[in-house]
């Protein structure tokens, strides 16, 4: 063994068992449950209230490191015994990195001792934890990541659930991420019908919309959930969706956040388990947040108006393309600036580079020998290029300083090496044309269900993927060390 060998062994076994409590070949040491007592209650939540944390994230902040995924422990351990000691390293590193704990069902009583033991390791550490409440009905609009509440009522409770087990303690809450950019039965402020429609089967097995699966209901579960963290919670910073910087439009995206309540919150988030990068992210952060001022506090004729504000999708392609090109981006400045008529913007934003460090996937090379794919799989892989796309890294590591006026953090809210579902052309994240590039031999309906970008079928949602996990923390941008 080589002397750098030995360094890189001597740094990635500690790093590993450290972040893991990892016994044996990669097996993850039993946590023991949190004794809580009335008097040790008490008395936590007593030091808690004196501190009197606050909702605005000081630049100094410490975020919290979660227990690694056994998933990552087990590759790494496989790397260390196959003597790849810096790809084991950087598994190691990467999950010695704060990022987002998700919450994501359970009883309302459940949700609160979840919370709440999140809470306590924190409260330890003293760190501020990073939290997302993923439970809404038709979560992702009944795709790969479908589930979530029952119903409104039901989700009331668990919302509920969720803010009591913060408590007085200081947080950053992710407020359920695509639930305002996947909203069942929507019409935009342009008038236009979107695609989320979820769908039941009645007695007689005719296809009905689904009970429940409206806008107005998704509006009132998300006005209830910011009033219920914002009662509940005193510390916690609350954040809204927004989307991505390729997704919704400025004046959209604003729209939907004054609807659901952001002046009532933090914030909103932006890019959550995406690939834009933290420049495109920070420019199409603070058009949304020129929108919402312009509307609601801006010139007194433009009250209102989140559908004049102007965005990033480019005229000149019938806006179908977005455009940050600094002379675009001037103009689309200007413009909301007008609207604005003087007032400054004030609605403050975060952003999740978890995987945004090499930006989203250039599709361009699957046009070219030896794919030869036609434009109509290039346009799928374009619009399926958040599922788990191929040469992505790590982004920036989390941060409360970020030198940007409205930009309160960079989070790390998806959790690096965690798959974003089976990418395939049944889900409708895929295309391709299999006369053109099989060297995999994959016939019949086999081809519905496979990855031709990864060459395999990919792991479930939230399963973890060592290919894209270990690409991640190579590719990171900037390196892990």
């Amino acid at each position: 063994m080589t002397r750098r060998e030995r360094r890189l062994k001597g740094f990635a076994w500690p790093l590993l068992l450290a972040t893991s409590g990892a016994i044996g070949c990669g097996e993850l040491a039993p946590e023991p449950a949190p004794t809580a007592t009335a008097d040790t209650t008490a008395t936590t939540e007593t030091a808690a209230l004196a501190a009197a944390p606050s909702r605005t994230l000081d630049p100094s902040t410490r975020f919290f490191v979660p227990a690694p995924n056994p998933g990552a422990v087990k590759q790494a351990a496989a790397l260390l015994k196959g003597r790849k000691l810096l790809d084991a390293a950087r598994i190691a590193a990467m999950e010695a990195t704060p990022s987002a704990v998700w919450f994501t069902g359970g009883t309302p009583d459940e949700a609160t001792a979840a919370v709440r033991k999140t809470m306590q390791q924190a409260a330890r550490e003293r760190r501020v934890p990073v939290l997302v409440a993923y439970n809404l009905p038709f979560r992702d609009c009944a795709q790969y990541s479908a589930g979530g509440a029952l119903d409104l009522a039901a989700y009331e409770a668990w919302i509920d659930g969720f803010a009591a087990g913060i408590g007085s303690g200081q947080a950053v809450v992710i407020l359920e991420p695509d639930g305002l950019g996947l909203i069942p039965y929507n019409t935009t402020i342009y008038g236009a019908k979107e695609d989320c429609k979820p769908k039941v089967l009645d007695e007689t097995g005719a296809e009905i919309d689904a009970p429940g699966a409206t806008s107005d209901n998704r509006y009132a579960e998300i006005n209830y959930a910011v009033d219920s963290i914002e009662r509940q919670a005193a510390g916690a910073a609350l954040y809204l969706d927004a989307t991505h910087s390729a997704w919704l439009g400025v004046g959209e995206a604003a729209s939907r956040l004054y609807r659901a309540g952001v002046q009532r919150a933090q914030g909103f988030f932006t890019n959550a388990s995406n690939y834009r990068l933290t420049a495109e992210s920070i420019q199409f952060g603070t058009w949304v947040s020129d929108c919402i001022t312009a509307a609601t506090a801006g010139a007194p004729w433009a009250a209102g108006h989140f559908d004049w504000c102007p965005s990033q999708y480019d005229p000149a392609t019938n806006y179908s393309t977005v455009n940050y090109t600094p002379e675009f981006a001037a103009g689309v400045t200007a413009g909301l600036q007008g609207l604005m008529g003087g007032a400054t913007a004030t609605t403050r934003f975060v952003i999740d580079t978890s995987r945004n460090g090499r930006g989203p996937l250039d599709t361009s090379p699957y046009a070219a020998a030896p794919f030869n794919q036609p434009a109509s799989v290039i346009g799928a892989l374009n619009a399926g290029n958040w599922c788990n796309p191929p040469g992505a890294g790590l982004g920036p590591r989390p941060t409360a300083n970020t030198g940007v006026a409205l930009v309160d953090a960079y989070l790390w809210v998806k959790i690096p090496g965690e798959s974003d579902g089976s990418c395939d052309i049944d889900g409708h994240a895929r295309g391709w044309d299999y006369t053109q590039y099989d060297p995999w031999a994959v016939t019949g309906d086999a081809q519905n269900h496979f990855d031709p970008l990864w060459g395999m079928v990919d792991p479930a949602a939230g399963a973890w993927f060592d290919q894209q996990a270990l690409q991640l923390a190579q590719n990171a941008t900037p390196p892990l060390f």
